[in-house]
């Protein structure tokens, strides 16, 4: 199907040992050359002593999901014609010549702090396959589509190579993803793949924690103990079978496969039995003023809960943006108004709480910040309906903390923000650059269940954002 009928509109290590060359014949049977293994490694050779290798520990990846209009936030073009300019002003930031949209007034303020990217760039349309893209490093098995939902033959999520590469303490998740599955509606493939163990196996899938934590009697689900139980009373098998079945059930309806159900169960009594565990899901340890100050709604506690579970050790904490029963960032239409009352506010007030956190308790120095969508939207304004239609050619997207450098602009785009002018990142750059700074060399080799090797990374290093 085409992708633009799925919403509306809608592939670098040391030296050539003789296995590295038994790795490449394998590799030639899944589309990678002889010559395209060589490059790689010729290529990851001259990245060796780059700079920021291994600074992150840890990471948290808010995924924007529905493709943000980088014209109406991060790279607004006020001297465009009025049908691409759009309907917001601009405003000035903490780096001379660099301008925001009024509507993130407070990212504006601490630009200084993260490096900007505004050279982002592909060909995929489609959510799915483009999410795929964006959560894994890695083009989907089928690209420009939004007929395919997660499959076998998916690349691992970014979470899942740091649970399989760098797994964390043994009382916590390798890597946890909230507050639920990115799925869209309107893309007959459902749920975007890419967001699994996929080809590493289900044993690294990850812990999903579903719900709306920003609510009073929110608990984390499938690893809580009712309220009628109590660790002492944790003893007897029939009781610990009672839980778990309950906690099948939960999962169940989270549409979990069954592999993933004992990984999930086998994580929910290890988090039962640990105090540490139990204490980083714990967001009402809290105090009233950091909710407040991240936001009290389900995207700012989602955020503050993955600051949280990095500070107790959990290596990567994945924030989909949740769904919002509207179509997400996905603003076909109304563009304008959703940006400004619904996304805008918690996005910029959450992503900027998390920094200045973080800061302030010396974790950003070793912690990466991802914050990027699958693409951005279309320039021309839809006239009938002032929406925006999807476009993967040119977008935005921002990392910190760890090894980058604040204050930092890497790549531009053309005067109405539809092709880099400079500089283009693909989104399997950016992921690779994540994984760089994480420690992970992008062409470690990793086998999936078949014995065939896969690479960590599928782009370059964006080395000039160190």
């Amino acid at each position: 199907m085409d992708a633009s009928r799925g919403c509306r509109s809608f592939q670098q290590a040391r030296r050539h040992s003789r296995r590295s060359l038994i790795q490449a014949g394998g590799l030639s049977a899944l589309g990678l050359s002889m010559s395209d293994w060589l490059l790689a490694r010729s290529h990851a050779s001259s990245l060796g002593a780059s700079g920021g290798f291994g600074r992150a520990k840890r990471c948290i990846f808010i995924f924007l999901w529905g493709g943000p209009s980088h014209l109406d936030t991060l790279d607004p073009k006020p001297e465009a014609p009025d049908e691409i300019r759009g309907h917001f002003r601009t405003i000035a930031t903490r780096l001379p010549g660099v301008r925001f949209s009024e509507i993130l007034p407070r990212m504006a303020q601490v630009n200084d702090q993260f490096a900007l990217i505004r050279s982002m760039s592909h060909g995929d349309p489609a959510h799915l396959s483009s999410g795929h893209a964006t959560l894994t490093g890695h083009w989907a098995p089928v690209v420009k589509s939004d007929d395919v939902p997660p499959g076998p033959k998916d690349s691992p999520h970014l979470g899942a190579l740091v649970s399989a590469l760098r797994p964390g303490a043994t009382d916590m998740p390798s890597w946890v993803s909230l507050p639920w599955k990115a799925y869209h509606p309107a893309a007959p493939g459902g749920q975007a793949p890419g967001q699994h163990g996929g080809w590493l196996g289900s044993s690294h899938d990850g812990m999903l924690l579903t719900g709306d934590p920003s609510q009073p009697q929110w608990k984390p689900p499938g690893i809580s103990l009712p309220d009628t139980l109590s660790l002492d009373r944790l003893q007897s098998r029939a009781q610990l079978h009672q839980l778990l079945s309950s906690a099948q059930r939960s999962l169940d309806q989270q549409a979990a496969s069954q592999s993933s159900l004992q990984n999930h169960q086998q994580q929910a009594l290890a988090i039962l039995g640990s105090s540490r565990a139990r204490e980083a899901f714990d967001l009402s340890r809290e105090s009233e003023a950091t909710r407040d100050r991240y936001g009290r709604n389900i995207h700012g506690q989602s955020v503050l809960l993955a600051r949280r579970l990095i500070e107790h050790e959990v290596p990567l904490v994945s924030v989909n943006w949740h769904n919002d029963g509207k179509n997400f960032w996905d603003t076909h239409g109304d563009n304008f108004n959703r940006l400004k009352t619904e996304l805008a506010p918690p996005a910029d007030l959450a992503f900027t709480a998390l920094l200045s956190d973080l800061k302030e308790r010396g974790m950003l120095e070793d912690t990466l910040v991802a914050w990027v969508g699958e693409f951005g939207r279309r320039p021309q304004i839809t006239a009938a309906n002032a929406g925006r239609e999807h476009w993967p050619y040119c977008y935005s997207g921002i990392l910190a903390g760890g090894p980058v450098r604040g204050g930092v602009v890497h790549g531009a785009s053309d005067r109405h923000g539809a092709y880099p002018k400079e500089h283009p990142v693909s989104p399997l750059d950016f992921a690779t650059t994540m994984l760089h700074a994480l420690g992970i060399e992008p062409t470690q080799t990793l086998y999936d269940r078949e014995g065939r090797p896969h690479f960590a990374g599928g782009g370059k290093v964006v080395e000039s954002i160190f």
